[in-house]
């Protein structure tokens, strides 16, 4: 018997490369809808009813853990998440089948052969709740320590990038996207800075005019200007403005 399934997750590139790989994994799975975020999610979900769910973790708007409060135990659910370490250890508690960022063939291959031996057993999908909502407020919880952001998505031509911060080199505005300038090279994502400046660690990052932010363990020295400034990296050519309400971070050091 076919059996159908939903996939949500915002990166389009990632949402084509999962079912892509669905495809070859298991030929006899149907998608019958993709969704951009959790609220698509649940009304795709309601539309066509599938017997398994691929929900990303982090989506915009409603998340993947609140699209699964509402789907319930109604579907298989797998959640696909990108090196949170908090999730990840919930999921393996909870023994609840979940994919990593990039989702690899053979760790797939691993999660669909557990889904089926489940389905052809009429095994119901277990009793996630108190799970859910343990995970809905770590996702909830303003940052803090051990909450910064630990890794960025951005697409690099056909593929897409995981970026871990600490090799972020700045961040800079570029109209509606933002420039991430890192160790292997240079990207724009679709996340304005202004929201970046609240999810990073500021005791690595600081933000020193309002169109950059910089990795402060990237920068080599400071130069002084009349009333501004610019900041130069290690090893790199490249020099970013310092406005006149940021001199204060360097005149400190």
């Amino acid at each position: 018997m076919e059996t159908t399934a939903l996939i949500a997750e915002d990166e389009p590139l990632l949402r084509e490369r999962l079912a892509a790989l669905l495809r070859e994994t298991w030929p006899g799975l149907r998608i019958v809808a993709e969704a951009r975020n959790g609220r698509e999610a649940v009304e795709l979900f309601e539309q066509h009813q599938p017997a398994v769910v691929f929900l990303d973790v982090h989506m915009p708007g409603m998340n993947g853990v609140e699209a699964a409060r509402c789907i319930g135990t109604r579907a298989a659910l797998v959640f696909v998440t990108a090196f949170d370490q908090y999730a990840v250890e919930a999921f393996a508690r909870g023994a609840v089948d979940y994919l990593l960022k990039p989702v690899e063939p053979q760790r797939l291959a691993e999660t669909v052969q557990r889904l089926q031996e489940r389905l052809r057993a009429g095994q119901p999908q277990p009793a996630l709740q108190p799970l859910l909502e343990q995970l809905a407020q770590h996702l909830q919880a303003p940052p803090g320590r051990g909450r910064w952001l630990q890794w960025i998505k951005a697409s690099v031509g056909t593929t897409v990038r995981i970026i871990p911060v600490e090799q972020v080199l700045y961040l800079k505005s570029d109209n509606k996207y933002t420039l991430v300038a890192w160790e292997g090279g240079e990207a724009l994502i679709r996340t304005p800075i202004r929201e970046l400046a609240e999810t990073l660690d500021p005791d690595r990052f600081v933000q020193i005019h309002r169109s950059a932010i910089v990795n402060l363990s990237q920068v080599s020295h400071f130069v002084q200007g009349d009333d501004a400034g610019e900041v130069h990296l290690r090893g790199r050519t490249d020099r970013l403005p310092v406005s006149r309400s940021y001199l204060h971070l360097f005149q400190r050091m």
